[in-house]
């Protein structure tokens, strides 16, 4: 069974380097190529939530003029129901190709079924869906979000280790269904349920925006009288906590420490700033990764059913000299 992203079995078959990673009516985005090369491609968008996923958008818009592919683009506004419609759409257009990155993991059994009958097929892309039919989607390409969320919890273990003073963390959680946010969850609490000096106080999403982060953080400030570390599921959520944090009178990254996922440029700052204490990247530039992946399935050419991004870890003294080369 291929459910999620971290249960794949074939994540590490691929030997190449990939720069991957986190509605409205589709609108033909890119230029049409020529020859046999020539290809569709229905691509839909889980929304514009996140610095992360403007990256990501236009990753992909400017891979697709590069590559002369013709990209039917839709943005979802992080509803489902918009981005069942723009699939629909795709099949009714006899796209080549339909891509696109799961609001949430369930509910797409119906409408990858009618992708199938109609002989289109499907490449998952950041977020995998949770389906027993693997027949209906031919790859997914995209992060380990179990191994990110292990590799924070890594290096708060590491933070703490010798100490024996109970550690009080806050959660702020992706959308509520999607596979980053279940996944990142899973792998960090694997980490520390082994250390009872690790305390998880409150968990609450904050859909992966800045203004929800804010919002979550200052009702955690008020909740919980002490607050060790804050775990955010990505860096929007963190910065906006950051705010909340300062305007409550309180030093990010000194009184309450920040764990955060992604690697936007605006997080970098900030751990330059001493405001987060370390970052998980999730590399979002997967455009030419996919326009590539796109053109062997069109071929017919075998590829991977999971093709696993390669991304690293980011703290506060590796942060002033990585950010100017950070790409988003």
């Amino acid at each position: 069974m291929f459910k999620r992203a971290a249960a794949a079995l074939a994540a590490g078959a691929m030997a190449v380097v990939l720069s991957a990673c986190s509605g409205g009516g589709a609108a033909n985005d890119g230029a049409a190529g020529g020859g046999s090369d020539k290809i569709t491609i229905g691509f839909s968008q889980v929304g514009a939530e996140s610095g992360w996923r403007t990256a990501n958008t236009k990753s992909v818009q400017d891979a697709a003029k590069k590559a002369g592919v013709t990209l039917k683009f839709s943005d979802a506004q992080q509803k489902q129901e918009n981005q069942i419609k723009a699939i629909r759409s795709f099949i009714q257009q006899k796209v080549d190709i339909i891509a696109f990155s799961p609001v949430v993991e369930s509910g797409w059994d119906t409408v990858l079924k009618e992708a199938k009958a109609a002989k289109i097929p499907v490449i998952l892309t950041d977020r995998a869906v949770d389906s027993q039919d693997e027949s209906l989607y031919v790859s997914f390409l995209g992060s380990d979000f179990v191994e990110e969320g292990k590799r924070a919890a890594d290096w708060l273990v590491k933070e703490y280790q010798g100490k024996s003073d109970p550690v009080n963390i806050v959660q702020l959680e992706g959308t509520t269904g999607s596979a980053p946010a279940n996944d990142r969850k899973s792998g960090f609490a694997d980490v520390i349920k082994g250390d009872p000096k690790f305390k998880v106080l409150a968990s609450q999403t904050g859909d992966f925006t800045r203004a929800k982060g804010k919002e979550v953080m200052q009702a955690f400030l008020k909740s919980q009288p002490k607050i060790d570390v804050l775990y955010a599921h990505n860096d929007d959520m963190a910065l906006g906590a950051i705010q909340a944090i300062e305007e409550a009178g309180k030093q990010p990254g000194k009184d309450i420490k920040i764990i955060s996922i992604d690697g936007v440029k605006d997080a970098f700052t900030a751990m330059s700033q001493g405001k987060i204490n370390v970052v998980v990247e999730c590399n979002p530039l997967l455009g030419d990764q996919l326009m590539e992946l796109a053109k062997k399935v069109k071929k017919g050419e075998s590829v991977e059913r999971r093709i696993k991004t390669e991304e690293g870890v980011f703290t506060q003294d590796q942060a002033a000299a990585a950010l100017p080369s950070r790409q988003y």
